[in-house]
């Protein structure tokens, strides 16, 4: 692991013309190194290197001055990194803050690594990892629903569970690792039906953090909502509507769009991936049917499908192309929203019939919507649908939410050890073969708090931050 005892600094807003840019330092010369560049506006020196508290001065070189500027400086270990800090708010110029950068870094800082202020507040114990992690999600995050959930892992509430995961087993290790040591006696300090217990409640609740991470997973990158349905029945007018941008071509011509066509939409801070797909048909065109093809794998990876079909079509046509679709596709895990579009064209006695769910065979699970692409008040409806189909597995804001891939990987090697654990107790295998498993599951739990960790597991980490954070 690289030096963590010298002085960085960056610039902790990203450059451009804002009003105002900040530059960070930390480490042991975080002080000197800002009060060597440093006049307060007083023209006397700081009395006692005074700690959180600001100071509005100049930023000078030599006996040029080159803006006036705020200083911040926090004394470690009450600050983010755990060590000095000194924050210089200065003007947003992007020459300004080239140059004040540069004469930080004549003076002894050196240029931060993507990550390392929160790298350092990790190694200083500030914040475990899977916190850490979330400072990046919530600096990324695009929405109310990403915002929030990033929010609640850099409090600590993910870290929170995981702990207290690691605790209740931590108990039981112990009796069983100290069986180890009397093998030859062939004593058993852990009860072995309380410790299956104990297992099976953990596995319950590892499966659950599992289980949720399809949630989370798509609210933290958008969720995905695939467009389907046959050619000309209005999946690319949808999709323009819903985007409020021209997207997608729209033309008379069946099978205009070949490609998936993908763009994201924030409703009601939630972030949704619209993907408009190939219109679905029998085709002798390769470069069609690749792109059918590519419509039947974007089904699968949705969680919420669009099937947009014509509601000039006969009630009894528009239930068969349903249960077409439906046989044709696993819709297991996913929401179902028929799209009867170019509703507008429709009598009021037909548009009302598709309302009333006249359908042969409509499966009442399913969502149903007559609408015109073209209508706003229609499109209303639609969007207030998907935002309240968006909390797809029901979880409730106090419930923990797994977004991270990292902390999946690890959830899911720690519940094939518990479930491993609980086949040896089951087997009455030898006490050496059970410790193992549960010193797996151990291990694999404190990977995400970085309890247990490695440089290289780091390094993947904080090289995903910005400079500055």
């Amino acid at each position: 692991m690289r030096n963590h005892d010298d002085t960085i600094c960056a610039i902790a807003t990203a450059p451009g013309t804002g009003a105002i840019a900040v530059l960070r330092l930390s480490g042991p010369q975080a002080w000197p190194i800002a009060e060597s560049v440093f006049q307060p506006a007083s023209g006397k020196p700081l009395p006692a290197r005074r700690a959180n508290r600001l100071h509005f001065g100049r930023l000078v070189r030599g006996q040029e001055t080159l803006d006036e500027v705020v200083v911040g400086w926090f004394r470690g270990p009450r600050s983010y990194t755990g060590q000095d800090v000194v924050e210089i708010s200065c003007h947003g110029s992007p020459y300004l803050q080239q140059k004040a950068l540069e004469l930080l870094l004549d003076r002894g800082a050196r240029l931060a690594r993507p990550g390392e202020f929160t790298q350092r507040a990790f190694l200083n114990g500030k914040m475990d990892l899977s916190q850490a992690e979330a400072v990046a999600d919530l600096i990324a995050s695009t929405g109310e629903a990403a915002r929030r959930l990033a929010m609640d892992q850099m409090r600590g509430g993910f870290s929170r569970k995981i702990n207290e995961l690691r605790q209740r087993m931590l108990a039981f290790t112990s009796l069983v690792e100290l069986e180890l040591d009397f093998s030859e006696e062939d004593v058993e300090f852990a009860d072995r039906a309380q410790l299956d217990l104990l297992l099976g409640g953990i596995a319950s609740l590892l499966r659950g953090l599992v289980e949720s991470f399809s949630h989370g997973n798509a609210v933290k990158n958008g969720i995905p909502v695939a467009i389907v349905g046959q050619p000309n029945v209005g999946k690319s007018t949808l999709l323009n509507r819903l985007l409020d941008d021209d997207k997608a071509i729209v033309s008379e011509i069946a099978g205009t769009t070949r490609d998936l066509i993908e763009d994201t939409a924030i409703l009601a801070g939630r972030s949704f991936r619209f993907i408009d797909t190939a219109g679905i048909r029998e085709t002798t065109d390769l470069v069609e049917a690749i792109g059918i093809q590519r419509t039947h794998k974007t089904i699968e990876k949705a969680k919420i499908v669009l099937l947009v079909v014509d509601a000039r079509d006969s009630l009894r046509h528009i239930g068969k192309t349903v249960q077409r679709f439906k046989k044709a596709n696993d819709m297991a895990h996913k929401h179902l929203v028929v799209v009867a579009n170019k509703a507008d064209m429709l009598s009021s006695l037909e548009r009302d019939l598709v309302f009333r769910h006249n359908i042969p065979s409509f499966d009442p699970k399913d969502h149903l919507l007559a609408l015109s692409a073209r209508e706003d008040a229609d499109l209303l409806a639609l969007r207030a649908l998907l935002v309240e189909l968006s909390n797809l597995h029901g979880q409730g804001q106090n419930e923990v939410v797994v977004t991270n891939a990292r902390h999946y990987e690890a959830l899911t090697r720690a519940e094939k050890a518990i479930a491993r654990a609980q086949e040896a107790i089951a087997a009455r295998t030898p006490t050496d073969l059970l410790a193992q498993d549960i010193r797996e599951a151990l291990h694999f739990l404190g990977e995400i708090t970085g309890e247990i960790t490695n440089d290289q597991i780091l390094a993947n980490i904080f090289a995903n931050f910005c400079i500055g954070k």
